[in-house]
């Protein structure tokens, strides 16, 4: 179970959330690295995993990739921002 730290800014408490679902999804776990990249109006999160973990995080046909950025975009709504997941590698 993960706890999100209720007083930590808007973008560690996304990249957190991302790092926790991403880790769950692969088989290196400790590869996961999200970087945060935090605008006046927006979030932009960069997630990179190992080379042999990527399809597991973009899914099939991009379906767990939509998912993670579904869930995002609900928690930047929340949050009154505008949220963008890249995954990079």
């Amino acid at each position: 179970m993960v706890m999100i730290d209720p007083t930590a800014s808007e973008g560690q408490q996304m990249k957190d959330l991302i790092q926790y679902v991403s880790e769950a999804l692969v088989d290196r776990p400790e590869e996961v690295r999200v970087n945060v990249l935090e605008g006046e109006n927006s979030i932009i999160l960069e997630l990179k995993v190992a080379a042999d973990d990527v399809g597991k995080v973009i899914g099939k046909g991009g379906q767990t990739a939509k998912a993670m950025r579904k869930i995002l975009s609900a928690a930047a709504t929340k949050l009154k921002k505008k949220s963008l997941l890249q995954i990079v590698e």
